[in-house]
């Protein structure tokens, strides 16, 4: 075999290896419910990538989902959290055995992430850190000189789950945005 064919033969390996890659990848990161993710992350003007993202660290897509602490569905919202936000859209209808129907789910979560982030000046960090430990820790950490330096972004994380959180879903939204 000359330079050429072994060129030839060493690209199409090459071609074949990063689409097997990209396929296994993409069973590992799927992007299950991508058409109800759009339509609520466009409406708040959120990528849709990163509403994969949290759904991949809250629950890995299965819509019944339920955690240890209750949190319910595929983006694994708490029932207070869940009965406020539909209150605040104004959902009547709304039942908490609802959030394991995806389009309800997939709603409230992409609102209440993008409530956060108006609150927390879209800060994406301070956003996830709320999501994940609440509003009101979130708060707390940024009025302490130990977790914040300027009141204004967290310089530390006092829950180690939160800041595993926020690193899963931030690399989440790297591996998705390289494969979608």
């Amino acid at each position: 075999m000359g330079k050429f064919e072994k060129a030839i033969v060493f690209i199409l390996a090459l071609c074949l290896a990063l689409l097997v890659g990209n396929l296994v990848l993409q069973k590992i990161y799927p992007l299950y419910y991508y058409d109800i993710i759009t339509v609520n992350a466009e409406k708040y003007g959120i990528d849709p990538l990163f509403v994969a993202s949290v759904i991949h660290a809250e629950s890995r897509f299965p819509a019944e989902a339920t955690s240890h602490r209750q949190a319910k569905g595929l983006m694994q919202m708490k029932e207070d959290t869940a009965l406020w936000s539909a209150k605040q859209m104004g959902l009547s209808d709304f039942t908490v055995s609802s959030l394991y129907v995806p389009e309800t789910n997939i709603m409230l979560g992409v609102w209440y992430l993008d409530y956060l982030s108006e609150y927390f000046e879209y800060d994406r960090t301070l956003a996830l850190a709320a999501y994940n430990a609440g509003m009101g820790n979130v708060r707390k950490w940024l009025e302490n000189p130990e977790y914040s330096k300027d009141g204004k972004t967290l310089s530390r994380i006092p829950y180690p789950e939160t800041r595993r959180y926020i690193r899963k879903v931030k690399n989440n939204y790297a591996v998705y945005k390289l494969l979608y």
